[in-house]
Formats: C-alpha cells, structure tokens, sequence
C-alpha cells in the first residue's frame, strides 16, 4: 500500500501498538536429497510454512507461500495465498499437495483499507522469458510515481499493493538478465524494502540502502535460508550466518552465492521500534542482540526516571525484558502482575475507540494477590494513543494498587512512520497532543516517564566487545527514528497532520 493511501484509508485496527507490515522468508535448496529410489526429494515449502510460523509476530492478515516447481527440464513457479494466519492458510491438505525446490513466503500487517486477497504476497509473474515471485517488507516512498509510468507503458496491476511495482520493474526488465534487472529496480524504487525474490534458477535477497528494514541470511545442511529475523532460521533448524548489509543484494544459485552492492555508501537508519518491539525477542538483528537492548533499555530507564515502589510489572510481551532491566537497576522486586490473552493477535480490530477499550480488557488482566496494597512500575514499550496504558493504571488501581508509576522503553511517539510500520495520523498520537505532564493527568499514573533518545540509543548501540567503543560512529548511530524526532533518513511527501 502506498504512502496516499495509507494516510488516507487506515483506522489503524489495533488496540493501542503500531504494527508492522510484513515478514519475508526464503529457502533455496543447493545440493540435492535422495530417497532409496534416488528421487530428488527436496521441498522448501515445509521449511518456509515453519519460517513463517515463527515471524507470524510480523503479520496476522495474510499468508503465501510461493514455490519453484521442476519437472522433466521445465520449472514454473505456483503460488498459494489467502487471508488469515499461517496455520489458517495452510492446512495439512494444502501443504500435500504443494512442494517445490525452492520457495519464498510472506506474512502480512495492513491498513483496514486495503484488506483483501488482492494484496496478499508473494507476487508472481509469468513472461515469455520466465517466472519470477516476489515477496516485500517495507513501503516505496515513491510508488505512485512508478505506477503510473509503468502503467502508461502499458503494465496492468491488479492490487493496490507497492509491492506489485516491484515486481513489474523486475520483469520489465528480465531481459538485460537478472543481476542488470535487479539493479536497474532497486535503483529506481525509493523507500524501505527487505526484498526475497524467487527466479526459475535462483533465490535473491535485497535490502534497501538504509537497511530500514531487516533481512538475513542462514544456512542449513543442503541450502540456504533468507529472513526478516533470525529466530526464524534457528526454527527451522538452520544456522544465522550474517545480516544482508544495507544496499547488499545476494543471489544464490544451485552452484554459486554472489553479493554486490547497488548503491553508493549511505548512511544506516535501522529502525530503531525493531528493538522496541517488532522484533521477537530471541532474534539477533545487525549484530544486536534484542532481548539485551530490551533489557538494557529497562536499566537505563532505572537509572534516568527512578521512583520508590515495591514492585516492578512489564506489559506483556515486550515490556516484560525491560522490567526485568528496571528491577535489576533500582532493586524493585520484579513480579509478572499483568497477563495478556495469547489469542488476541495484534490485529484485533476495534475500530471505534468504545471497542478499543474493550479490546484492552479482553487482551490484559491483573493478577490482584500480586499487586494489591503496593506502589507498582509498570513498564511498557510504547504509548501511541494512550488506550492500553489508560486501562491498565485503571485495572491495576482496581485490584488494590497503592500507586500505579508508567515507564516507557521508547521516547514519545509523536511522528508518523513512512517505511513500513502502519501509524496513526499526527493528531491521534496522544504524545504529539500532551506534553508528559498533561499525558500522566490523562492516564490516572501517579508518575509517568519516556525512556530518552540517547537512553534509546545506549540500549541498542553496538559496541566494541574488547574497547567498549560505539562501532557505529555515525548520525544516531545507524537507526531511524523518524517516529520519535521527525526526521527521517530520506525525504517522504507531506503529511496529513
């Protein structure tokens, strides 16, 4: 979905969180498995269904899988895709029927307005000079643009998604081969991408110049695994080799693995919510562990913003590390206190801010006999419109707590995202309306502090593991954080305020 569109249509479905668009996973199988017939018996689809299980985090509305098919010296690519979770998606009767050398898959986060099949990944294309399927995480700044000169040419689409530009760049120019195809598009397309790619020959991994969005390469006995995570290859049983290096495209092939650089040195802007909250916590991206940045973000918040308190709660699951952090800084005991429903995804739709209130109370409940009678922290990753955190202090309050101090892991969220992270407009973000003293009155908090932007940035630094020096000297040392400043790593069109 394109930036117009985004800001135009979305009712931002979930409860109070910003979502992230999509996951991406790939596996290439390179040297051949035999049965006792000796059959080629290699199928990535398995291998792909259980990547995507384990970035499900990612995206809860849809799910692909794309797989390249080879038979008696001809290959086609097939696609299977539908709405839902991957287990939804994918029954056991499908995945029968389904197998291929090498397959890329995809699960997806939207905006309420452009929910449907249509935009499902991957996309595939078939032409004259072959197939090729596409799976995309992140948000081309530009898309309009594109689309439209593609269509003046004479290009159809059938979906609203960016993504589908992709594609057709790709395909309009095959014919130059693949590496000139491939480096004519991303040169062109402007934004945040994690691109896997599926050829008749080849597996192709690419990530845009800032590295906005992760992606990583594994290996496993036989192949060779791209991911938006890394907990996603260790699932599958393989082995994390490297991250792909903002600006890197690597293509592996049955008898090679070739990497090149599209695009002059420019500066790294990881997204810096990937460690706030995107990410699973067991999964290492740039080199940077996430449950130690989330940990560490809880000491530095301890060390920043204090309070006297008898107990220290996170808001599952992603508040819970920097608890644990805040408690091990300050000495407040650490409790579990609050616990979230496992099957209430982040897309819970509640459209209306009644409905959103509702949605808190069926995802969160206080455990009484933990909190009553004391003064609790409780550490959350973020507030966005403030509905969790206003629900929480009211629960918290009604099962006996004494005082009810909020701690937040990231600074305030006061800008809108353009690189693939699904964002209200400027004017729901509750930080944006209220200075913090105005937002703690809001909230019923008896105190209220933001983690600050060099907090964030001490938390997930890289450093030196021998001179404890920041290997990443430069501007906010290689993250975006767009949300938090408004300033961005590369220009984005006007805003609707």
């Amino acid at each position: 979905m394109n930036d117009s569109d985004k800001l135009k249509h979305s009712t931002w479905s979930d409860s109070d969180k910003l979502c992230e668009e999509c996951g991406v996973f790939g596996v290439y199988y390179t040297d051949p498995q035999k049965d006792s017939s000796k059959e080629d018996i290699r199928d990535a689809v398995p291998m792909v269904y259980y990547g995507l299980f384990s970035l499900q985090h990612r995206g809860q509305e849809s799910a692909g899988i794309a797989a390249l098919l080879r038979s008696e010296g001809k290959t086609s690519i097939e696609c299977r895709k539908g709405m839902g979770l991957v287990g939804d998606v994918f029954s056991g009767d499908v995945l029968s029927r389904f197998s291929g050398s090498a397959a890329v898959g995809h699960v997806r986060y939207s905006t309420s307005g452009s929910s449907s099949v249509e935009n499902a990944q991957p996309f595939v294309s078939h032409f004259k000079l072959g197939s090729i399927a596409v799976a995309h995480n992140g948000n081309l700044t530009n898309a309009d643009v594109v689309r439209e000169l593609l269509e003046d040419s004479g290009v159809g689409f059938i979906s609203s998604s960016d993504s589908e530009v992709i594609i057709n760049l790709i395909a309009k120019n095959y014919k130059k081969g693949l590496e000139k195809a491939l480096t004519d598009t991303i040169k062109f397309i402007k934004g945040s991408y994690a691109l896997v790619v599926l050829t008749d020959d080849a597996l192709v991994g690419a990530r845009d110049p800032n590295g906005i969005r992760p992606l990583c390469l594994g290996q496993f006995p036989g192949g060779w695994i791209l991911s938006s995570e890394s907990c996603a290859i260790d699932a599958v049983g393989g082995t994390f080799v490297r991250d792909i290096e903002p600006g890197e495209v690597v293509i592996i092939r049955e008898n090679e693995v070739l990497s090149f650089t599209f695009s002059e040195k420019t500066r790294r802007a990881v997204c810096a919510f990937e460690y706030v909250y995107f990410a699973r916590p067991d999964s290492v991206i740039d080199s940077v562990d996430v449950y130690g940045a989330r940990i560490r973000a809880g000491k530095i918040l301890g060390r920043e913003s204090a309070v006297s308190a008898d107990l220290v709660i996170g808001v599952p699951d992603s508040g819970i590390p920097a608890a644990i952090g805040y408690g091990r800084a300050t000495g407040t005991p650490f409790g579990l206190g609050i616990v979230k429903s496992k099957y209430v995804g982040r897309t819970f739709i509640a459209p209306s801010q009644i409905m959103r209130e509702k949605a808190v109370s069926v995802k969160h409940n206080v455990i009484e006999s933990e909190v009553r009678g004391k003064r609790v922290v409780i550490i959350d990753d973020s507030i966005v419109r403030g509905t969790t955190s206003r629900r929480l202090v009211a629960i918290l309050k009604a099962a006996g707590a004494k005082e009810v101090h909020i701690r937040v892991c990231s600074p305030p969220v006061r800008f809108p995202c353009y690189f693939g992270i699904d964002t209200p407009h400027r004017k729901d973000l509750i930080s944006n309306m209220n200075n913090v003293n105005e937002l703690c009155a809001s909230l019923g908090a008896d105190s209220l502090a933001f983690i600050s932007v060099e907090g964030l940035l001490e938390s997930i630094r890289l450093e030196d593991e021998k001179t404890g020096n920041d290997t990443r000297a430069q501007h906010n040392h290689g993250y975006c954080l767009g949300c938090f400043t408004g300033e961005y790593p590369i220009p984005v069109a006007g805003e609707e305020q």
